[in-house]
Formats: C-alpha cells, structure tokens, sequence
C-alpha cells in the first residue's frame, strides 16, 4: 500500500518547452546527459542533437517538448572545438581511451611551422570515418566491427573546416581550436594533422565550445543544473532558451496575426518577404509559429509547426 502512495504521490512530469545548453561532463554518454537532466526537468519529451563521445566535454545542446523539432536542424549547424592532441602515439579509437597501436618520433617544429601545416588543412577537404564510430555498414555500426577486430573499407567524405588556430605546440602536446562543418571527425583530423607533420597522434582531450549560433557562456554545467533543480524544477526551467534561439542565424519572415492560425492548421499564407528558402515564421506579434518554406511569391508554407495555442486570442 505504502509502495502505491508514493507512487501515486511522485510528481508527474509535465509538458516543458526550451532547449537547455549542457557543459557535458567527461565519463558520461550523451543519452545519460540527457535523461539525467530530463529528470530534474521533470519533463515529458526530451532529445540531444550533435553526440559527444563519452571522454569529450563541451556543449550539448538538450532540447525539450516543442523544442525536440529542430532537433534535426542543429544536426545541421557547425561546431568547434577546442583539440588537445598527443603527438607520437596512435590508438586503436583515436582518443585516449583506445590502445596504443604505433608510436613515431615527433618532429621538432617551430610554431609557425606547426602553423604551417595546420593551415593545409582549412577548407574543403575528404576525411574517411573512423572504425570506432556510429556510422552503418551493411547494418551494423562500424564501433561493433571495431570491437571484434574488424577493418572495412570506409568511403571519405568531403567536409569542411572553417578555421583552425594553433594555441600550444610542445613536445608531444599539441593544442588548437577548429571551427568546421557538421560530420567532421575531430579524431580523424588529429591523425592527418599528425601524419602531414610525420608522425603519429591521437585526441587526448575534446571540448566543443560551439554549436551553430549557441555561445559558450550561455552553457550550464551539470553541478549548476543540480543546484538549480534543488528548489523544484520550475528554477531550471527558468534557464531553458526558446526553441527559435537554435535558428538565430536564419532569416525570418512575419504573417499577419488573423493568417496565423491557418499557417499553424497546415495552410500556405501571405508573408511579407519575396524571398526563397526555409525561414523562421512569426506573426506580427513576435510569436514564433514554426519553420516555413517561402515560395518566392510573398507566400510562406509550413514545414514544422510548433505549439500555436496562443494564437487564437
């Protein structure tokens, strides 16, 4: 009877809103990350875009209710991080947690030869996945081949790095920071930087700073999440960013507030811009509908609709 009561008695989780800006610690999964705070949310719907390795920290962007919609749209954004390689060992998972499977001596360059050769690396360039990664082949993850001692063949795929600049360059210890496009393997860059400076390498530490627009002060780590949750969730919720703060970089277009509700039943409506392509969607009261198709024609056709309850009064 008393197992009911509590049962009974346990707060019921309930429809929360936001995305919330995590400073992932080390040793824990994103998906652990995620439910951890879910909990103290005490929210019902809950999704993380963009993984961290386990041993990585940085930002992870967790997205609840409405805001798990452009959960797929973040996938999108570019990121970067801040690298700390060693130099003269490769492992088996390119970090620090694999196996030792080379060492070579490291090279003795300047810093504006280390620049050098990072500088060789910035813009369009082809990168093949690594075996301990998340990616398919022929319906099994590659991190499962991995583990039983299997290589296969892995096509490169092109991405795109933005920016790097070298912040130490010390004996084996390597550190830069790298703005590049979504799918960029940081593991992988490691080991190509180290084999154009002719050695071998791996990624001891990896802190993303950025995803998309999202700055680095806006993070909150999980020791503050905690602390906040302590008082009852609605203090942590009251740090949760509006779904539309993920599309600061997009362009918007406005619908006249009696067309709103007919954007948000599914309908094609007047906007005011004769521009193409997908847009953030408002109506003349600065209320975010949803994400928008614009056809060119000073029309606008909902592609993701979110929560529009509000636009009836």
């Amino acid at each position: 009877m008393a197992g009911r009561t509590e049962t009974r008695d346990r707060p019921k989780p309930a429809a929360v809103d936001g995305l919330l800006l995590l400073n992932k610690p080390a040793g824990m999964t994103s998906n652990q990350a995620l439910q951890k705070v879910k909990r103290l949310l005490r929210a019902k719907k809950a999704g993380h875009t963009g993984s961290l390795d386990p041993a990585a920290t940085g930002m992870l962007p967790l997205c609840f209710g409405e805001a798990t919609k452009i959960c797929a749209y973040l996938l999108e954004a570019d990121k970067s991080y801040r690298v700390t390689a060693r130099l003269g060992e490769a492992t088996d998972t390119g970090d620090a947690d694999g196996q030792i499977t080379s060492t070579a001596p490291v090279p003795e360059l300047s810093h504006s030869e280390w620049e050098t050769v990072l500088a060789g690396f910035v813009g369009d360039i082809l990168q093949v996945p690594p075996m301990y990664s998340a990616l398919k082949k022929d319906g099994k993850r590659l991190y499962e081949l991995a583990r039983q001692g299997q290589v296969v063949e892995r096509d490169a795929r092109p991405v795109r790095i933005m920016e790097i600049s070298l912040l130490e360059a010390h004996g084996a210890r390597l550190v830069f920071r790298v703005h590049c496009s979504k799918g960029t393997y940081v593991r992988t860059l490691v080991e190509d930087i180290a084999l154009a400076a002719g050695t071998v390498g791996h990624t001891a530490k990896l802190h993303r700073e950025t995803v998309g627009a999202f700055r680095p002060e806006d993070m909150l780590d999980m020791p503050s999440a905690e602390l906040a949750a302590e008082g009852g969730p609605a203090l942590l919720r009251e740090r949760l960013l509006p779904a539309d703060a993920a599309l600061a970089s997009w362009s918007a277009c406005k619908v006249p507030v009696e067309a709103a509700e007919r954007f948000c039943g599914g309908q094609e409506v007047s906007c005011d811009s004769l521009d193409e392509g997908l847009v953030k969607v408002y109506d003349t009261r600065e209320r975010f509908l949803g994400i928008g198709m614009l056809a060119g024609e000073g029309k606008v056709a909902p592609k993701r609709i979110f929560r529009c309850s509000q636009v009836d009064d």
